[in-house]
């Protein structure tokens, strides 16, 4: 069993969510952290964004990551390398006690959630569309590393029903799953356990390749409002 969690965080970034997604699985060096790097969580720092907050708290007397986004964008993120054949049930449990109102994760302009677990993949790049390549170029060069080849993506939507699969307008590189929707379940901690290879199967009609990042992201730097949310562990089983 591989459990995800660990302290302070901040991150920045200066280009679109779509861009910033297909950098969960690059390299790069992380900024200081003063409370030190837990369990190789670090950031992916680049200009332009304010830093959404993540700190580890006990909650409701759960050790939690709480994130707190005031018109900002960052992502909390691990390396890891797991074969294809090693994908099974991932689970964790999260909680948001208000929505961003306006928002959505299928229109550019509103792109907030107030909760993301984020899982990048390897995979064949000779099969890239022209457009993806040229938007992996463009990450690369921005970030010195090549992007993941794939990004799924589990979030807390303002509007879109549960169950949804929505291709990023940008590049459909990245796919969302909406696992919650709406204010039904504000206040009350989610547990949420998925079959990871086959939710990727589902959203990109392919098999995964090696899993190579994994992360958490609560953001509203483009409605330009605030959002908080608290994540627990993340279990990924074979």
């Amino acid at each position: 069993m591989l459990i995800l969690d660990g302290k302070r965080l901040c991150l920045r970034w200066g280009v679109t969510l779509s861009l910033s997604a297909l950098m969960v699985g690059c390299t790069v060096t992380p900024q200081p952290d003063p409370a030190g790097q837990a369990q190789g969580w670090h950031g992916v720092p680049l200009p332009g964004k304010r830093a959404t907050h993540y700190v580890q708290v006990r909650k409701e007397g759960r050790p939690v990551v709480h994130a707190r986004a005031d018109g900002s964008a960052s992502m909390w993120r691990r390396k890891v390398q797991v074969p294809p054949d090693q994908l099974g049930e991932v689970r964790w449990v999260w909680r948001a006690d208000g929505l961003i109102e306006g928002a959505s994760v299928s229109d550019l302009d509103r792109e907030d959630a107030v909760a993301r677990v984020i899982f990048a993949f390897d995979g064949d790049r000779s099969r890239l569309s022209p457009r993806n390549r040229a938007m992996f170029d463009l990450a690369q060069a921005l970030t010195g590393e090549a992007p993941p080849y794939a990004t799924l993506m589990y979030v807390w939507e303002t509007a879109a029903p549960e169950g949804s699969v929505i291709v990023n307008p940008r590049t459909d590189r990245i796919r969302k799953i909406v696992l919650d929707s709406g204010a039904q379940h504000l206040r009350t901690w989610r547990e949420h356990r998925r079959n990871l290879a086959e939710d990727f199967k589902r959203a990109f009609g392919e098999d995964p390749g090696v899993l190579v990042g994994i992360a958490v992201m609560t953001d509203a730097d483009n409605t330009r409002s605030r959002a908080e949310a608290w994540y627990g562990p993340i279990e990924l089983k074979p």
